[in-house]
């Protein structure tokens, strides 16, 4: 890409789109950056596109100009998967937030990828349906998609991978294609729909979604119990699992994580300790039944102080400081920034693994509260450091390579949910070995000239 191709490129955008392509600094700012500690890096400009054809339209004129494109949806990313770092067009896909179709007896829905969870569910409300997955960022479905999404509810209902039925998307050279259908199975072709959900918009950007949805369960209950070592609490859970207990969401808050959501959230008030916290969907009899074997399961590995929440005003609250969990931390040290980073293991190597990085952590001398979807053996640091002191950000960084290099050596992998962007790639060919280079020959086949997000999950250059 040249200054001059680059120019080119906008003032044909610029003829395309009016004053729906943005060179203004304080819109490339917004674009330049996410909600990790990442370098920022601003786009040359900002395309709004509000169809499909448009986003066509868009991407034809920067493969003609060599122009890098980098589709951004709401910022929520983690791992600097938006952040330009080779400049070009940042293609916001916000205007394009129309929910197309529910179709309530097939439990799925046709959506705009700059729909966001909390819209989608608000509109199913009156129909007794909902969306499930909930990475607790109000973030668009189509970047959801593209990175693979999870959250707190994963164990009962799934990844963006078991809830992204179809999609249309828009290739590097722009022409449209449309993966997978509204059946619920297939067996016919390459599974082209799984290839773009998590591919971090390198391969192509995701125009349309179908996705699917489940019934509002009658009853939802949710509790914290505490025990006195994560151990304890991370093998209730393997052995309510083994049981067969459907629990909807199952979230592991450590000690130091206690400390700062009683900080954070003053009405709070738990014991500081490790703790779980928890929510049953089903009929009365059911979630009755399920908090019963809950109950024995923890008393057995010493649970104690459970409350539960039977009002859908309490179970928000409590889901409300959880997924605040990212501020909570951040309490525990006055004036702090952060290295953010989550890690996945077989859930028997959970406890285990978690027990080796809290060691990793002393050995450091930070803060670094843990939180997990101690469920799916997934969990995350929020390591705390002093932005005015480069050796202690030298430490954090640090710290978070060798809790990935941790995983890796449980048999996990080194990114959950976050994604790998350009924080997590300096580790893939340890995790995947010659199957990286596979995936840099795929992204070669469909974007020879990388201009889809380029840096960013393979190099092919």
């Amino acid at each position: 890409m040249t200054q001059h191709n680059t120019a080119l490129a906008i003032a044909a955008l610029k003829d395309l789109l009016g004053d729906r392509l943005s060179t203004g600094e304080s819109i490339r700012e917004i674009h330049g950056r996410d909600e990790a500690y990442s370098e920022p890096a601003l786009p040359d400009a900002v395309a709004f596109p509000e169809s499909t054809q448009e986003v066509s339209a868009i991407v034809k004129i920067c493969a003609q100009h060599r122009v890098p494109v980098v589709p951004f949806g709401i910022g929520t990313s983690l791992e600097g998967h938006v952040i330009p770092t080779h400049g070009g067009i940042s293609v916001d896909t916000s205007r394009m937030n129309k929910i197309l179709e529910i179709h309530e007896s097939d439990l799925d829905a046709v959506v705009q990828p700059g729909v966001s969870r909390t819209q989608l569910n608000q509109e199913l409300r009156a129909t007794g349906l909902m969306f499930t997955v909930d990475p607790g960022a109000d973030a668009t479905l189509g970047g959801m998609a593209a990175t693979r999404a999870s959250g707190t509810n994963t164990v009962r209902y799934g990844t963006m991978r078991e809830n992204v039925l179809a999609l249309e998307v828009v290739l590097p050279d722009g022409t449209i294609i449309e993966t997978g259908s509204r059946a619920r199975k297939s067996s016919a072709g390459y599974d082209l729909t799984h290839l773009f959900v998590g591919s971090e918009g390198t391969l192509g950007i995701i125009t349309r979604l179908t996705v699917r949805l489940f019934g509002q369960p009658e009853t939802i209950l949710a509790a914290t119990c505490g025990f006195e070592t994560v151990d304890a609490a991370v093998n209730s859970v393997i052995m309510a699992i083994q049981m067969g207990i459907p629990m909807a969401r199952i979230e592991l808050l450590d000690e130091v994580q206690m400390k700062g959501m009683n900080i954070f959230n003053q009405d709070l008030n738990l014991p500081e300790k490790p703790h779980l916290f928890l929510e049953f969907h089903g009929s009365d009899a059911s979630v009755k039944e399920q908090v019963e074997l809950f109950e024995g399961v923890g008393e057995e590995f010493g649970a104690s102080d459970f409350a539960w929440a039977t009002k859908a005003e309490d179970r928000a609250r409590l889901w409300a400081a959880r997924h605040n969990a990212y501020y909570a931390g951040k309490s525990l040290r006055k004036g702090c920034e952060s290295v953010v980073t989550d890690c996945c293991v077989p859930i028997s190597e959970l406890a285990d693994c978690i027990v080796r990085t809290k060691e990793i952590i002393d050995e450091a001398g930070l803060i670094a509260p843990i939180v997990g979807h101690v469920g799916d053996g997934n969990f995350h640091l929020l390591i705390l450091f002093d932005p005015n002191d480069p050796e202690e950000l030298t430490k954090a960084k640090q710290l978070a390579s060798d809790v990935n290099r941790v995983a890796l050596s449980f048999g996990g992998t080194v990114t959950g949910e976050h994604g790998v962007g350009t924080g997590k790639k300096k580790y893939m060919v340890e995790e995947h070995g010659a199957a990286y280079a596979l995936m840099a020959t795929l992204k070669r086949a469909v974007d020879p000239e990388n201009i889809m997000n380029p840096g960013k999950t393979v190099d092919i250059n």
